[in-house]
């Protein structure tokens, strides 16, 4: 196997590496580590700064006093638009990185973060129309696409031994652009500043980070996109099951990052800088556990970290809700805060589900070798902005429950009951499809027509 340096080699449009196997151990530990972890260090920046966008206003509308004329349900709105936006654009994204190649699409996708960075720095100040302020976290929601194709591109960097430290290593960094943007708002309101302060450090970093990705990260040719894979991974069951249960891990974690700081001033009666004190802690938590999910899945299985993850959820939900009705602001910041730990644990364990359950159908249908992990690669990559995408929509959901909530009954009770119910179905669809075994011995995942050695998804 060549070296980086000959295997590198440059084409029109940037770096392009010729060769790669990340499967073949020789050229892994003489080549391909350095290489891969050079690409994930740049793409978990540019990643970083695209989450800090995408929920920036959930800083912004702790700034938004009564001097705006918005309601808390106009707000809960504003936010739920970016998240909306942020899970649409996620599909198109996955696909960018096979069509422009990972480098060149991460320095397209930073620089698109200038647009809604310097619309908000324009129109934010009393007396702007709701309709515009809705326009500008619209725009946020590019930012929501940075995840799904750096996750896409970094996947087809690491081997599969390797993926579920990478891939949540890569998540983890870019989440931490949730809490990130959260400290510098509380920052800038503490020193009494306005949104224009925070937007204005934002813009020179969204440049550094292009042209760092620009200096330092690698396209791979041989990354191409697979339609015959895409339609495959439509049609799979798994593609739509990983989609529900993310749905419940990642789409819970930008969910309430969104709603958290809303959630106390609305319901406790928090001042702006009350609440951002405490609304980073949660996301930062979350961020930072999530690779301790992914590792903990490549000890122990992701189905069954998975499983006891939303066993947990709904714990801390349960607590979350009696502290709600109690009024006891202690105790319902604490669980909260647990439940994001949480989250981030499931959001580590599930997305290193998904190149295992891929693996262990190619298995199943009679595949070795390189044959069952060239499989394994096309269906997991082609699923997983699906996945990411309809996993984002989750936290539209939550803050659309919040909204309905504060409008029917003036607080959040209602719409943490309706989660509750909700990680009850995701720990019994977990259990039915990756984790029970029927009499025969077999997962209940694999079809008759798959199963030639029978195959449990327990370990995926």
């Amino acid at each position: 196997m060549t070296a980086p340096s000959s295997s590198i080699a440059p084409r029109k449009g940037g770096r392009w590496i010729e060769q790669w196997d990340p499967e073949d151990e020789t050229f892994w530990k003489e080549t391909g580590e350095k290489v891969a972890r050079r690409n994930l260090f740049f793409s978990v920046l540019s990643e970083h700064i695209g989450f800090s966008i995408w929920t920036l206003w959930s800083v912004m509308v702790l700034f938004m006093g009564p001097e705006y004329g918005l309601t808390p349900a106009d707000k809960f709105f504003i936010i739920s638009m970016a998240t909306l936006v942020g899970a649409i654009v996620r599909v198109p994204y996955t696909f960018a990185v096979a069509r422009f190649g990972g480098r060149n699409w991460t320095i397209v996708s930073a620089s698109m973060l200038l647009i809604p960075t310097i619309a908000a720095f324009i129109v934010m100040e009393p007396g702007t129309s709701f309709g515009t302020f809705l326009v500008c976290a619209m725009l946020a929601g590019v930012g929501g696409g940075n995840f799904a194709s750096s996750m896409t591109n970094i996947n087809s960097f690491f081997p599969l031994r390797k993926k579920g430290w990478a891939l949540g290593l890569n998540a983890g960094g870019g989440n931490i652009g949730v809490p990130v943007v959260q400290l510098v708002g509380l920052a800038v309101i503490g020193a009494s500043g306005g949104p224009r302060v925070l937007l204005g450090i934002y813009i020179p970093l969204i440049v550094i980070a292009a042209v760092l990705g620009a200096m330092y990260m690698d396209n791979i040719t041989s990354v191409k996109n697979d339609t015959g894979a895409a339609k495959e991974a439509v049609k799979d069951p798994h593609t739509w099951i990983m989609s529900f249960l993310y749905i419940g891990t990642f789409g819970s974690f930008i969910g309430y990052s969104f709603a958290f700081g809303l959630v106390l001033q609305t319901q406790f009666g928090r001042t702006p800088l009350e609440a951002a004190y405490v609304t980073f802690i949660g996301p930062l938590l979350g961020s930072l556990i999530r690779p301790v999910g992914g590792w903990l899945a490549d000890k122990y299985g992701g189905a069954r970290i998975t499983l006891w993850n939303f066993v947990g959820m709904g714990v801390a939900t349960a607590v979350i809700v009696a502290a709600s009705m109690e009024k006891s602001l202690a105790l319902f910041t604490t669980a909260f805060i647990l439940l994001f730990v949480l989250t981030g644990v499931g959001n580590g364990s599930t997305y290193k589900m998904i190149p295992g359950i891929f693996q262990a159908k190619a298995a199943a249908m009679g595949l070795t070798g390189e044959e069952a992990a060239s499989y394994g690669r096309r269906l997991s990559g082609a699923s997983m902005g699906l996945i990411g995408a309809v996993g984002a929509l989750g936290g539209l959901g939550i803050n659309l429950a919040f909204r309905q909530s504060f409008l029917s009954v003036g607080s959040g009770t209602g719409a943490f009951v309706g989660f509750l119910a909700f990680y009850a179905v995701c720990f019994g669809v977990t259990w039915a499809v990756y984790l029970r075994r029927p009499a025969g011995g077999a997962s209940p995942a694999v079809t008759a027509s798959e199963a030639k050695p029978q195959l449990s998804y327990a370990e995926v």
